[in-house]
C-alpha cells in the first residue's frame, strides 16, 4: 500500500535523525537520541545526560552510569512540558527501546506510537506499552543508515 511505504520512509528518516541526535550525549557507555513527532513536525527532541546544570559526566569512576542520569525518552517529554506543544496523539522515535519509567512517562504524555531500533535487554518497558495499546514499531538502524 502506498501510504504504508510513505510511513516507513518516513519513520526511517526519523529514525536517522533520532541517531544523529543521540551524538550529542556525552554518556560513554552508551548514546541514545529520541525525537517526538506530531502531524510531520518535530515538536521535541531528547538525549541521554545528566540534568540541566549539572555535570556533563553520565558515568562514575567505575564506569557505572549514575543514578540521575535522564534517559532520552524523559528528556524529550519534560521539554514538551516546558512548551505550549502536546504529545497527545503523537508518535515516539527513539535509538533504544524504552525502559519501564519511561514507558510510563510515555503512556501518561498520551503518545500512540514508539518506533525504536535497538532492543534493550529488559522488555518489560515494551510490554507495558502494548498492554497501553500503543503502536510498537522495531526499525532496525543499518550501518549504511550512518553514513547517508
Amino acid at each position: 500500500m502506498e501510504t504504508d511505504n510513505k510511513q516507513e520512509k518516513l519513520d526511517g528518516r526519523y529514525m536517522r535523525m533520532a541517531s544523529i541526535w543521540a551524538e550529542n550525549s556525552y554518556c560513554q557507555r552508551r548514546k541514545v537520541g529520541a525525537l517526538i513527532v506530531k502531524g510531520k513536525m518535530i515538536i521535541s527532541d531528547g538525549y541521554n545526560g545528566t540534568p540541566s546544570g549539572f555535570e556533563n559526566v553520565c558515568e562514575d569512576e567505575n564506569g557505572v552510569t549514575k543514578p540521575y542520569v535522564l534517559h532520552a525518552e524523559a528528556n524529550a517529554i519534560t521539554k514538551i512540558a516546558r512548551s505550549n506543544n502536546s504529545s497527545e496523539g503523537a508518535t515516539l522515535y527513539v535509538t533504544a527501546s524504552p525502559c519501564i519509567e519511561c514507558a510510563k512517562l510515555i503512556i501518561q504524555a498520551g503518545i500512540r506510537r514508539v518506533v525504536y531500533a535497538e532492543k534493550y535487554r529488559l522488555e518489560d518497558g515494551l510490554q507495558l506499552l502494548k498492554r497501553a495499546g500503543i503502536e510498537l514499531v522495531y526499525l532496525k538502524l543499518k550501518e549504511s543508515d550512518h553514513d547517508e
